[in-house]
């Protein structure tokens, strides 16, 4: 399963809160597929995963750039599993949809998922100080936003979850609707 969205959407948090709800399973985060990858340009990374796990048996992936960087480790599943949730922005790019069982799209307000995101790093430190970060995360959305134009990748749900729900919602709660795939392929996809 590919849960995908915009950064900062809430994306992390649902992919945990399915995976706990299921029981044996894992997720993976994008940004450890992803990481010193071209921007949007790892789906090779995702393809060679989600064969392994198709493959069956214990899954150790160690990504191209994490052995030239220096990165130690490996990405890890055991065998087993019943759900394996790739979970971050363009975990169900058009070039994986087909190793793919379910989708899942974040819906969120881009100005919230914004704030959200340049709030965490900012604590976290991830991007620097204050100026850097709010940099970073400007040129990083225009990746993300000519990505999503491009892809659609909420063309290929099952369901759509709000990540910035437009209701109030008791802790724990998800907000969903039906798949966001036109009803006829004659018709124009919704926007």
């Amino acid at each position: 399963m590919a849960v995908d969205g915009r950064s900062a959407g809430g994306k992390t948090t649902l992919a945990g809160r399915v995976a706990d709800a299921v029981g044996r399973s894992a997720v993976v985060h994008a940004d450890d597929l992803a990481w010193h990858e071209p921007m949007f340009g790892w789906a090779p990374v995702e393809r060679a995963l989600l064969e392994a796990v198709r493959a069956g048996g214990p899954v150790r992936l160690r990504p191209p750039a994490w052995a030239e960087r220096g990165r130690e480790g490996a990405i890890e599943l055991p065998e087993d599993l019943e759900l394996v949730v790739i979970e971050g922005v363009g975990s169900a790019q058009r070039e994986v949809a087909d190793l793919l069982d379910a989708v899942v799209w974040v819906q969120s307000d881009d100005a919230e998922a914004e704030r959200r995101g340049i709030a965490r790093d900012i604590a976290s430190g991830e991007n620097g100080d204050v100026e850097e970060t709010i940099a970073f995360w400007h040129a990083w959305m225009a990746h993300e936003r000519e990505h999503l134009r491009a892809d659609r990748p909420w063309e290929r749900a099952d369901v759509v979850a709000a990540g910035t729900p437009p209701i109030p919602l008791a802790d724990g709660e998800v907000a969903v609707a039906p798949p966001l795939r036109p009803p006829h392929p004659a018709l124009p996809p919704q926007p």
